[in-house]
């Protein structure tokens, strides 16, 4: 892609980025992104359809950011921590994006994608390590480890990004291995 075509998807983005901090995304019009970003309508129109496809263009480049971010080299380096590490930097380096994300409605829809390659990991990991587990098991653990993730998550961003990366991965291991009980008494 052209290094100009890139500025201007990038100037685009991040003057959206903006207007929805600042406003419901229901307000912002194409004419209000063109002028803040200092671009022509039809250059806006060239790159999207609306505001709305922006949006969905924004999204899937941060799934695909967020999937590319975690590859273990070995199967020791497949753990919660690694992952959530992984993730937490992505979002860390993207603290406008991840905060517009998470307070638009539906915000933790973006997410599923990401869950799922984290349940396909999960999944066979727990088929090695577990040879009689159940669908149903592994259903129920994914749905209960991945939903208290998002909320670690969502509560991490909305206050600011207030710890270190480190700390919410291991928050989310501990609570993802061990539940409730062992990390609130080992505090």
């Amino acid at each position: 892609m052209d290094r100009r075509v890139k500025y201007t998807k990038k100037i685009i983005k991040d003057t959206f980025i903006e207007l929805v901090t600042e406003k419901d995304i229901k307000k912002i019009t194409v004419s209000e992104i063109c002028t803040k970003a200092d671009i022509n309508r039809a250059t806006f129109y060239r790159y999207y359809l609306d505001v709305y496809d922006l949006l969905d263009s924004i999204k899937k480049e941060f799934e695909t950011e967020l999937k590319n971010a975690y590859s273990p080299k070995t199967e020791n380096d497949n753990t919660v921590m690694n992952f959530a590490k992984a993730m937490l930097e992505v979002f860390l380096a993207n603290k406008e994006l991840v905060k517009m994300l998470f307070n638009t409605n539906n915000g933790l829809y973006f997410l599923n994608n990401i869950l799922e390659i984290a349940y396909s990991r999960c999944k066979e990991k727990w088929e090695k390590d577990i040879p009689n587990i159940t669908e149903e098991s592994m259903e129920y653990a994914s749905i209960f480890i991945f939903n208290g993730a998002l909320g670690v998550i969502n509560f991490w961003v909305q206050n600011d990004f207030d710890k270190d990366i480190n700390e919410i991965a291991e928050i989310i291991e501990t609570l993802s291995y061990f539940g409730t009980k062992k990390y609130i008494y080992k505090k």
